[in-house]
């Protein structure tokens, strides 16, 4: 069996991103962790924030800097979690191990064709079914006991905390205008949502979900979840798919409780988007000329009509 090639023992965030972005830097190494699995080539795949590759047509690796084993960890207990509880399938953890202090998952590989890729071309009707089918969802996953994922993820009210004080920096970094800037203190002293503790995917987005014939066929990705008030698992199929057109956003909370979307949550979820662990509204926003919205209660009504 070859050893596989070296990678770097600690990269920072930095490092790791260069590293992310040539993958003839280490694609070999997934190949071959593969090899122990299929004869299978490995090929990369996605744009996420771990490396991943397809082996084959039946497998898929996920290999984790070090400074990510949380989010190992969270991926690796929801895989089982949720195995067979759900409507729509989810990958089945194959394997986890090591390599030279970077974890990695070998999981299944799930048919269907990326939803980002697919949703252009769906008229209304069938694009209002796919985020009926999300809600849906998101509504089995939020019903689930908590299980084993708790200690998993940081406690609620430090991750705000954290989020809270560098909110700022990263709105600024990320391209939120000026003006909005300007405003961005004072708006983020009200209310965001609240609720119960659920498991939150923050995954019910187009690049995690997997569509094929006339409906939604499988969903991925879970290491970036966290333990806390579903509405954050709202914004995602909300911003990315509604995106600003009250039909798509009823049909979504139609699949979700049944119930129209409750306009009076806007500005609680804006501020919740604003405090996002990925947050940046310049990707996140699919309304034309959002950016305009003179302050933060006019670009709610936009985000939900």
């Amino acid at each position: 069996m070859n050893t596989p090639p070296e990678l770097p023992a600690h990269p920072g965030v930095a490092e790791f991103d260069a590293l992310q972005e040539e993958p003839e830097r280490w694609i070999g190494v997934v190949a071959a962790l593969g090899a122990r699995y299929t004869v299978a080539p490995a090929v990369p795949a996605g744009d996420g924030t771990v490396l991943v590759a397809l082996l084959g047509r039946e497998l898929v690796v996920k290999l984790y800097p070090p400074f990510l084993r949380d989010h190992f960890e969270f991926e690796r207990a929801m895989l089982g979690h949720l195995q067979g509880r759900l409507s729509l399938p989810t990958p089945r953890l194959v394997d986890s191990a090591k390599h030279a202090g970077w974890p990695y998952l070998v999981m299944t590989q799930l048919p269907g064709t990326p939803l980002d890729d697919v949703w252009p071309t769906l008229a209304q009707h069938e694009q209002c079914e796919v985020l009926r089918t999300i809600g849906h969802l998101a509504a089995e996953v939020h019903a689930l006991p908590l299980g084993p994922m708790p200690p998993l993820a940081p406690r609620w009210a430090d991750f705000l905390q954290g989020q809270r004080k560098g909110c700022h920096g990263r709105q600024q970094r990320t391209g939120l205008p000026a003006h909005l800037l300007a405003q961005l203190d004072v708006f983020l002293q009200g209310p965001v949502p609240e609720g119960q503790d659920v498991i939150l995917t923050g995954e019910y987005t187009p690049f995690n979900l997997l569509h094929q014939g006339s409906g939604l066929s499988a969903m991925f990705d879970f290491g970036d979840g966290l333990v806390g008030p579903r509405a954050y698992d709202w914004l995602g199929p909300l911003c990315f798919l509604a995106a600003g057109d009250a039909p798509r956003i009823d049909a979504f909370f139609d699949g979700y409780h049944g119930h129209p979307f409750d306009r009076r949550q806007r500005e609680p979820l804006l501020r919740l988007l604003l405090l996002h662990r990925y947050s940046h509204l310049k990707a996140q926003i699919q309304v034309p000329g959002w950016q305009a919205a003179p302050d933060f209660a006019t670009l709610a009504a936009l985000i939900w009509p």
